[in-house]
């Protein structure tokens, strides 16, 4: 209908049936799963023709986040949805969306704030002209806005049309609430298969996962050493894969179709050692009821791997010593000598040159390991290669308990951006534990921050770490409430500095706190 077409003759019945046709029609799309803009431009058309609530329009926030702008519109020509851009505040329009709040403006030649920015004046008729402006809650705090004009001439309730105005924003508020969340798990899907990509893609040499620098920095190190028989020593913290650096040495190596024995130095004891390395005949001793051959013994031929060498007693390093040295060994209960050829690799968790100082390890034993060196990065050394571990473990665990969980970009980056303390071990206990507890087949990075909160992400804010100067584009929602606040804490408010570590503008930085609704009172 026209604002010439005369409305004060129809009755209450005529109008509630104009009222079910409109909601029938825009619930209609919905069922048949339209897309937003075109339920959007049918709300706006369906509120002109059947209410006669002209020029309805529809507005959302500019991506870059300066200004809210008409998207959808009836009745309007594109001069006028051209001019309807507001700012917070400005305005009835930009009032409405600032506060959050349905503003009805009885007579707009009586209201100063009344902009009349897109539609002037003098295209409206002439005698009274209400506006409505009903804002439209959208997801992460964010807000829209229907707006119309209503001429006073109407013998129609404005509670009515206030009442129809109101479910409509619910309705596409809900309806853009679960577009949104469809579209997140759709690119999340995406991100999740373009990171599997890249995973199939990347280096895996020796089945050792990852292809940061400082791992292939590693790896060209031990192949570099496969080819000699010297003794290696790796050095690094817990949990940092030495037992896989060793055997990935030994089946590079000419000894790879040979023996390779792992002996935990940690439950190696005194009056046990001489069994367990140069093992003993039948009848040796009371209790030895068959022959046992040791670990030198074992190996010979192939690789010796020590593990947590450092915890070998003081008391057995020289007999250990001397039977490496002279490449023979005894079992217990024999007289007859038994030639070794072992290929040494020893690690340790603790600089073992230091262990050497404090008098707690033999210098000649020392330096008998110690003839080839190799330093281990920590996890938090190679960041690159978190999300590759992450998805490798996530595989396992799926399968092991018939789940499947993934996770998104963003959760993936913040795993990235933890230092990890427990290194590889810790990162697959947290997998296990995300496969065990995960209610939704995707999550996302709030949701993993929220699952593993007690386990990694304390208050010290240590899942944040910075990250470098240059990263690719990230959109708004790709960082939690919970990381934000958790960052801002940690450099003391400072936003220049936080949004630094995130590789972003404090502009950029800023809109998200916005967002998110994020105050100084919640960083405090």
């Amino acid at each position: 209908m026209s604002d010439a077409d005369g409305m004060d003759h129809f009755s209450a019945e005529f109008w509630r049936s104009q009222e079910m046709l409109l909601l029938r029609s825009v619930t209609t799309l919905v069922g048949r799963q339209s897309g937003t803009a075109a339920i959007c431009r049918e709300v706006v058309h369906l509120l002109s023709e059947l209410l006669g609530l002209n020029r309805a329009r529809i507005l959302w926030r500019d991506t870059d986040g300066t200004a809210y702008r008409i998207r959808y519109a009836y009745g309007l020509t594109k001069e006028e949805i051209a001019r309807g851009v507001y700012q917070e505040g400005e305005g009835i329009t930009g009032t409405a969306l600032r506060d959050k709040h349905l503003i009805i403006v009885q007579d707009i030649d009586r209201e100063p704030l009344f902009l009349g920015r897109a539609v002037r004046r003098e295209s409206l008729p002439p005698g009274k002209v209400a506006f409505i402006a009903m804002p439209i809650l959208l997801p992460r705090n964010e807000v829209g806005l229907l707006a119309c004009h209503r001429l006073r001439h109407r013998r129609r309730a404005l509670a009515d049309d206030v009442a129809i105005l109101q479910i409509l924003v619910t309705l596409v508020g809900q309806m853009l609430t679960l577009h949104n969340r469809v579209e997140e798990e759709k690119r999340a899907l995406h991100e999740h298969n373009a990171l599997l990509e890249r995973a199939l893609k990347a280096s895996s040499r020796h089945g050792i996962i990852g292809n940061s620098p400082a791992l292939l920095r590693v790896l060209t190190e031990l192949e570099g050493v496969s080819a000699s028989d010297s003794p290696l020593l790796l050095e690094g913290e817990t949990s940092t894969g030495k037992e896989l650096f060793a055997r990935a040495l030994h089946t590079a190596s000419a000894r790879g179709t040979s023996s390779f024995v792992r002996v935990n130095c940690v439950s190696v004891a005194e009056q046990s050692f001489e069994r367990e390395f140069f093992g003993y005949e039948r009848g040796a001793f009371v209790g030895a009821r068959d022959r046992q051959i040791g670990y030198l013994e074992q190996a010979s031929g192939g690789t010796l791997f020590l593990d947590d060498v450092n915890e070998l007693p003081l008391s057995v390093q020289a007999r250990l010593l001397h039977a490496l040295e002279r490449g023979t060994i005894a079992r217990i209960g024999a007289s007859r000598q038994v030639k070794i050829d072992v290929r040494v690799v020893s690690a340790s968790s603790t600089p073992l040159k230091r262990q050497m100082e404090e008098s707690r390890f033999r210098y000649d034993l020392f330096y008998r390991l110690n003839t080839i060196s190799i330093r281990l990065p920590a996890l938090r050394e190679r960041p690159e290669d978190v999300p590759l571990l992450a998805n490798h473990f996530l595989g396992q665990f799926n399968q092991k308990y018939q789940r499947n969980i993934n996770l998104s970009a963003s959760a993936l980056s913040l795993l990235a951006r933890h230092d990890w303390p427990g290194n590889v071990r810790q990162l697959s206990g947290a997998m296990e534990y995300v496969v065990l507890m995960a209610r939704e087949p995707m999550i996302a990075a709030r949701d993993l921050h929220a699952l593993l909160r007690s386990k990694l992400f304390d208050t010290t804010a240590a899942s944040i770490a910075p990250a470098p100067v240059l990263r690719p584009y990230l959109p708004a929602s790709s960082h939690s409430r919970e990381e934000l606040i958790a960052l801002l804490r940690h450099n003391g408010g400072n936003r220049s500095n936080a949004a630094r570590q995130l590789g972003i503008t404090t502009r950029q930085l800023s809109y998200r706190l916005k967002l998110l609704n994020i105050s100084a009172r919640d960083i405090l």
